[in-house]
């Protein structure tokens, strides 16, 4: 049987519309998703992400539970459509916000925990923002490059600089406060590393910068029961896969304030023999970044499960190639 890996993404790839056509198209399958999330939230978030606007998904104590609703939209409308088996599924993952949903789908975390949990990480991550005037930037290079480029910073600063995501090969993500990212950035240009970008996000995501966030969710997790997943969940902190609900509680707590690693994550998964990735909605980015990280081409499908249409041509086609 071919190994499927479920992916997930993270806090950036909202957009207005997102679930809207999944929730119209199978409303038995994916009704009681936002039905769930209007009462645990209280709020109507179906209609948000339908009609927007584009301003309130950014709030981030919004966008977390609306990304998370969304993927789990597209994963129960995979089902339904019978484009997808559950016992196809041998492994998932996400990126940041993303291992939620993948928890969830996996059935380690109940639909409503894990909306207050997104919310709560929300809530603290904007709060951690706040005190601390941080942001991140996104460099192509290697993370050889990108750590000496941090060290070189906080010596020139005495601040925060650190590596966020290692999402591909040349695809780092650095994280801080905003002296020692615009130290960083004058570097990498002394460096040859070009063109490095300042992201459009409230803080220093994935740094110690964010201890507020981390704390706020700890303290959220203490009343939430995590379940034995069906299958193994690969967390970004270790980038390896795991089903023991111990260890999973604590890297959601640690991931808060530690690197994304993307790239292992990947990796673990094609160590179990995936050789099929589904990404859920919204976005396609982490199907682009898990083709780019396997060298070799032991993936043979990527499907973008991502929209009503393309979930239906995946179920009449049996398999779609992106």
């Amino acid at each position: 049987m071919t190994g499927t890996a479920l992916v997930f993404p993270g806090q950036g790839a909202q957009k207005v519309g997102m679930g809207a056509d999944v929730a119209a198209r199978w409303p038995d399958a994916v009704g009681p998703v936002y039905a769930r999330a209007a009462e645990v939230l209280g709020y109507d978030l179906l209609a948000l992400c339908r009609e927007g606007p584009a301003e309130a998904l950014v709030r981030t104590d919004v966008q977390q539970p609306a990304i998370l609703a969304a993927g789990i939209a597209c994963y129960e409308a995979m089902l339904a459509s019978g484009a997808l088996r559950v016992e196809e599924v041998s492994v998932a993952f996400g990126l940041s916000l993303g291992e939620f949903t993948a928890l969830q789908a996996a059935g380690a975390l109940e639909l409503g925990d894990a909306l207050v949990l997104v919310r709560e990480r929300g809530l603290g991550m904007q709060a951690a923002s706040e005190a601390h005037p941080s942001g991140l930037t996104a460099l192509r290079c290697d993370a050889p490059d990108a750590e000496a480029l941090c060290a070189a910073a906080r010596e020139l600063t005495g601040g925060t600089c650190t590596v966020a995501n290692l999402n591909a090969p040349g695809q780092v993500v650095i994280s801080g406060d905003l002296a020692s990212l615009d130290a960083a950035e004058a570097i990498a240009a002394e460096r040859g590393i070009r063109r490095p970008a300042r992201l459009p996000v409230a803080g220093a995501f994935h740094s110690p910068l964010m201890q507020i966030g981390a704390d706020r969710l700890a303290r959220a997790l203490e009343n939430i029961e995590i379940r034995t997943p069906r299958v193994p969940v690969i967390s970004n902190v270790t980038g390896k896969p795991t089903t023991d609900p111990d260890e999973i509680r604590a890297n959601l707590i640690a991931q808060v304030t530690s690197p994304v690693l993307f790239v292992d994550c990947v990796e673990s998964a094609l160590a179990l023999g995936v050789t099929r990735v589904v990404e859920s909605a919204p976005g396609r980015v982490l199907t682009g970044l898990a083709r780019r990280i396997d060298a070799a081409g032991r993936i043979t499908t990527l499907v973008n499960a991502d929209t009503a249409e393309a979930i239906e041509a995946w179920a009449a086609a049996g398999e779609t190639s992106a």
